[in-house]
């Protein structure tokens, strides 16, 4: 049985350094994302609307929770959440975290492979 397990360990680090990079970006970082008209325009909105922040789009997968965000509501578009940063962003019922399935350049190269 140990050898077994042994055998196990090493195909789980096998397919660990197969899968793909997946990047995560933190809080503090999330403005340097959008273009700075974006920037301006939200700072200057008192209407409530709210920026959209696409971190799939920027090759991101996870948004992690170290930092702070400006005091204003955004929507943030991600694979995946820390705890922490959807706290965050969801702070005072202002922002929303949308969980996106997939990107459009995963599901195109995904069907060249077919």
């Amino acid at each position: 049985t140990q050898h077994y397990i042994l055998k196990e360990k090493e195909n789980f680090r096998e397919l660990q350094h197969a899968l793909p990079l997946k990047p995560s970006v933190n809080l503090d970082k999330l403005w340097t994302l959008v273009s700075e008209q974006t920037q301006v325009n939200a700072a200057k909105n008192k209407t409530g609307a709210a920026p959209i922040v696409d971190v799939v789009r920027s090759s991101y997968y996870k948004v992690l929770g170290k930092g702070k965000l400006p005091k204003q509501p955004v929507i943030v578009k991600a694979k995946f959440f820390s705890r922490r940063a959807e706290e965050k962003i969801k702070v005072g019922g202002e922002g929303a975290c949308v969980l996106v399935a997939g990107s459009h350049t995963e599901r195109s190269s995904l069907n060249a492979n077919k």
